[in-house]
């Protein structure tokens, strides 16, 4: 169907915004706003991590530290990225330097292209689903950015083990990666939303 490719291209396509140098967002493109779910009027004169799920990683400031002091001109980063009802999707944020006449920075262009994850591989709330008590704990440590190390202490595990888990968890919800397995969870409705840190729902326990 012409009108779902167009729908699905749409949804995938790379967004651009414009950020003053304190990382509000000064202006955007429709695709930018699109991903977000949200329109211009509602998302400029946000900070940019008002936009960012909350386990995105650290380094992700010190890249704009960078980008501010002219230590770099140019980045790369995996983000979570909050959709309208409380969505999750995960993609890539490309931010690069604007340097204003005195070689001061005037601005940052950052670039959010989603990942392109097919409809028939999202997750749904099946028995197939459903995790053990440990998987559980190991998928809430992966939405709040801990690392295999801290969870394998927290939890008494080796890091084999959480590993072990993580990778188990990728394969059941054809996941690529970690930030898109959080993505996946959040739109099955496995973890709780507008709670900090996020919780695996009781039913999705096995």
């Amino acid at each position: 169907m012409p009108g779902q490719a167009v729908s699905a291209a749409s949804r995938h396509a790379t967004g651009m915004a414009t950020l003053a140098p304190d990382l509000h967002v000064v202006a955007g493109d429709e695709d930018f706003f699109r991903h977000f779910g949200a329109s211009s009027a509602e998302l400029c004169g946000r900070s940019l991590f008002d936009l960012l799920h909350p386990s995105t990683p650290s380094v992700l400031r010190e890249h704009f530290s960078r980008l501010h002091d002219g230590r770099r001109t140019r980045f790369t980063e995996r983000v979570l990225g909050y959709h309208s009802r409380g969505k999750v999707f995960s993609g890539k944020l490309t931010g690069t330097a604007i340097q204003g006449r005195s070689d001061r920075l005037a601005a940052i262009v950052v670039m959010v292209k989603p990942d392109d994850e097919r409809p028939e591989e999202e997750p749904t709330p099946t028995s197939q689903k459903l995790l053990s008590p440990l998987e559980a704990r190991i998928l809430e440590g992966v939405a709040t950015g801990a690392s295999t190390v801290q969870m394998a202490a927290k939890l008494y595990l080796s890091r084999q083990g959480v590993e072990y888990h993580v990778g188990s968890m990728l394969r059941k919800m054809k996941a690529p990666n970690r930030a898109a397995l959080v993505s996946r969870a959040y739109a099955a409705g496995m973890l709780t939303v507008g709670t900090w840190p996020a919780r695996v729902r009781p039913e999705f326990i096995k």
